[in-house]
């Protein structure tokens, strides 16, 4: 197998086959990332793809997962992302579900019949990095999108029968603002309804423009109770039937796993327990910083 730099995969993608199809990602400009600075955005030759996914099928006798990295696989042509899936399909029966990092752009550059084809050969879930829903802290970010795109290009994927997954961050706007980034976020979550919530937590890595926010001290970093605090006003104004709803990564301070609409009261009653002192919540030591 061709593997370059560093390679990141989403939690629930832990036991999946990893092929590097692009290395990093084609934005890369987002002020809390520090994902694929050790690599400039390049397209895998589609030779060197092929023969990675001939190794694994001699390798392996089962692979029922598998992840296209690097962080923006979609924005390969479609042909040539046909031409992987067609080959997995062919040679890995057993594969239950390939999967992809998308970014906003690359979904809204295939047209509806393009993401519907995609589908149909095997690309089964999209992993979406919403981040926010408020327009002025998407911009802070650079995240390179608006809203109303970020929201187009989810509707998008569930309407070609894609999975949709997305990430939202916990605390991005710091102890000011966050109310507003919070229901935001919420009003976005709603419009796409996507089949699967990710709500991960602010961390701060060095070198990124974050990290220079915070040590000039235009961005504070909320208390694990304000993050709480701003968990719970996301969950009062979510309204995402069917979706299921996870904030169990490594980041995050409060344990929430639910399904919407059903389990919402329950997830918000538990972060008023944690609020009040009445569950435990997570700490340095056990979140590895």
């Amino acid at each position: 197998m061709h593997y370059s730099g560093s390679v990141y995969r989403p939690p629930s993608e832990a036991y999946s086959l990893i092929v590097q199809v692009t290395l990093g990602c084609s934005h890369n400009k987002c002020a809390f990332c520090n994902m694929y600075k050790d690599k400039p955005f390049s397209i895998c030759p589609i030779d060197q793809v092929m023969e990675d996914l001939s190794w694994a099928r001699n390798a392996y006798p089962r692979i029922e997962r598998v992840f296209l990295a690097d962080g923006d696989a979609l924005i390969l042509p479609t042909e040539h992302l046909l031409r992987i899936l067609h080959y997995i399909r062919e040679h890995y029966p057993e594969c239950q579900r390939v999967a992809v990092y998308a970014s906003p752009k690359s979904v809204l550059k295939k047209t509806p019949e393009e993401l519907r084809t995609l589908h149909e050969a095997g690309l089964g879930i999209a992993y979406l990095g919403l981040e926010t829903g408020n327009e002025a802290l998407l911009k802070k970010i650079n995240k390179g999108v608006t809203v109303a795109q970020q929201v187009e290009a989810g509707q998008k994927l569930k309407a070609a029968g894609i999975t949709l997954s997305v990430t939202a961050i916990n605390g991005l706007s710091g102890t000011v603002g966050w109310e507003d980034h919070a229901v935001d976020t919420a009003k976005a979550l709603n419009a796409m309804c996507p089949d699967f919530i990710a709500l991960l937590t602010l961390r701060i890595y060095t070198g990124t423009p974050m990290a220079q926010w915070v040590e000039e001290g235009s961005l504070s970093v909320p208390s694990p109770m304000e993050l709480i605090r701003e968990s719970k006003l996301l969950l009062e104004h979510l309204d995402c039937p069917g979706a299921v709803f996870r904030s169990n990564h490594a980041s995050n301070y409060l344990v929430l796993a639910g399904t919407l609409n059903r389990d919402r009261e329950r997830l918000i009653r538990e972060c008023g327990e944690a609020l009040r002192g009445e569950a435990p919540i997570r700490t340095f030591v056990e979140l590895g910083r």
